[in-house]
């Protein structure tokens, strides 16, 4: 699998991090980044006609990497409108691409982070998060032209092979040589080798992708573009959400070019071309395309609306105290007060058979944190439990609430001495069972396509998005713009509705 952008949107908060650091026991209560995981997985589609070219070890690993992909990201995504537009591109691509090719099969895969992927055997991949970054049909052409040239250019075969070596390679020392040691060493030192390696694939893939889009005829600048949009949105994701260690680990290794330095490379190559102004842009065309497409989490896996949290498969919500920001991450949700004195976490869990709540909180939830004890109470109707617990620089309110065979469990930590009873008892008390008609209402927020009217801003159009933190640093993202001065009257944006 080769993956185009890198650039997940799930990382946590920087003051959750910063609160993590004095606190070891912090980081395994409170820290896990990941990504959406629904199981939902409607049935693929073809474009027609034979795949490009394939070989045999490479299919049937490719087969494998669809379906962990599905799982990963969230399963497919259905827009007629979106997918008949990238049909249209990818079909203009596949005529006018380098190299000797076939048809090429499309996936729009249902998750929010923006990534593009390409498979050996010509499965391309895009999700609804980066559908909804480009704005215009040169950009979405230039994400697609790009992993098209990842397939002409057999690069999906080669590091695989190169995979496979090292894994080879790193196995005779340890095992022939009898020096794991040794090992470890040289597969770091592949890894690394690896990176460079593909480092040189992106960019030459990119230099690909701008001739192609040229050749299509769209607009060989829709590369840079698009790439811009990308350092936004990653540069306003990271403005709000920092990086695990784990994130900064994998960018060390990270086979991808900085992002200025790739559009200053494409950039280039579309001069070459031509001056701007040449080949098809078409923002209303694709701007159609994406109206009405889901736009952040789904409501099946959790999702935040300002300070309350819901998920319409669990059928609950609740709210965050005053003062505190929410984010939903896989199978938990997490929180940080405005002041970084305090996190939150919420997430379940399924007891022992025979074990009750009290057992439960007192049997050493978390690692190096004596509880004290154990108040029962009523929540929702649903048998719950409240108690006290100290670290080492944290002081903590453990609450564990039944519901059936399930018990959901919340874990509220404050800097020093100060017990965070109040805010726990009121984000307890706020949680509740949703009714089958409110689960059933919940949808992910869409993107909408709007008109600017005369003296229409970003702060205007950000009013319009009531449900969205940050709501005018989203609105320009989304549109690729750099300031909020007044927009054009009559030019559609896009917007997020409820």
């Amino acid at each position: 699998m080769l993956a185009f952008w890198r650039h997940g949107y799930r990382a946590l908060p920087k003051r959750l991090i910063a609160l993590a650091l004095p606190a070891a026991l912090l980081v395994a209560a409170f820290l896990v980044a990941c990504t959406n995981d629904q199981s939902a997985l409607l049935p693929q589609q073809t474009t027609g006609g034979e795949l490009a070219p394939r070989v045999n070890a490479i299919q049937r690993a490719s087969d494998s990497e669809h379906q962990r992909l599905l799982t990963a990201f969230g399963g497919e995504y259905r827009s007629p409108n979106a997918r008949a537009a990238l049909d249209e591109v990818v079909q203009r691509l596949a005529k006018a691409s380098e190299g000797q090719i076939g048809a090429y099969e499309i996936t729009i895969l249902n998750s929010p982070v923006v990534n593009a992927f390409a498979l050996p055997n010509g499965r391309l991949y895009v999700t609804r998060g980066l559908l909804a970054l480009a704005n215009d049909t040169a950009e979405i052409a230039s994400v697609l032209a790009h992993e098209i040239a990842h397939v002409t250019a057999q690069h999906a075969v080669e590091r695989a092979e190169k995979e496979l070596e090292s894994a080879l390679v790193s196995q005779v020392v340890s095992q022939v040589l009898k020096d794991p040691a040794a090992g470890a060493a040289v597969q770091a030192g592949s890894k690394l080798s690896l990176a460079r390696f593909s480092r040189q694939q992106e960019l030459t893939a990119d230099q690909i992708s701008v001739r192609n889009i040229s050749r299509a005829g769209y607009d060989p600048y829709g590369a840079g573009r698009f790439l811009a949009a990308l350092g936004r949105n990653t540069a306003f994701r990271n403005s709000g959400q920092g990086q695990s260690a784990e994130d900064k680990r994998l960018d060390i290794l990270s086979s991808h070019p900085s992002t200025p330095e790739r559009v200053a490379a494409v950039t280039a190559g579309a001069r070459q071309i031509g001056a701007p102004g040449i080949g098809e842009r078409d923002a209303g065309r694709w701007l159609a395309a994406i109206d009405g497409i889901a736009y952040g989490d789904d409501p099946r896996d959790g999702v935040v609306r300002g300070k309350r949290y819901l998920n319409s498969a669990l059928r609950i919500a609740f709210t965050a105290p005053d003062g505190f920001s929410l984010e939903s991450a896989r199978d938990m949700v997490i929180g940080v007060s405005a002041n970084g004195n305090q996190a939150l976490r919420f997430d379940s869990v399924t007891l022992k058979a025979g074990q009750t709540l009290e057992a439960y909180v007192a049997s050493g939830w978390i690692d190096g944190v004596e509880t004290g004890a154990v108040e029962h109470l009523d929540v929702a109707g649903q048998p719950a439990v409240i108690t006290t617990g100290k670290g080492t620089d944290w002081t903590f309110r453990l609450a564990a609430i039944q519901a059936g065979g399930r018990v959901y469990r919340f874990i509220l930590a404050a800097k020093g001495a100060n017990d965070p009873e109040r805010p726990m008892r009121a984000v307890i008390e706020s949680f509740r069972a949703l009714t089958a008609p409110e689960a059933q209402a919940a949808r992910p927020m869409q993107i909408r396509i709007v008109t600017a009217s005369a003296g229409d801003t970003a702060a205007t159009m950000a009013a319009r998005m009531p449900s969205l933190d940050r709501a005018q640093e989203v609105f320009l993202v989304l549109n690729g713009l750099d300031r909020s001065g007044p927009l054009t009257a009559g030019q559609r944006y896009k917007i997020v509705a409820e």
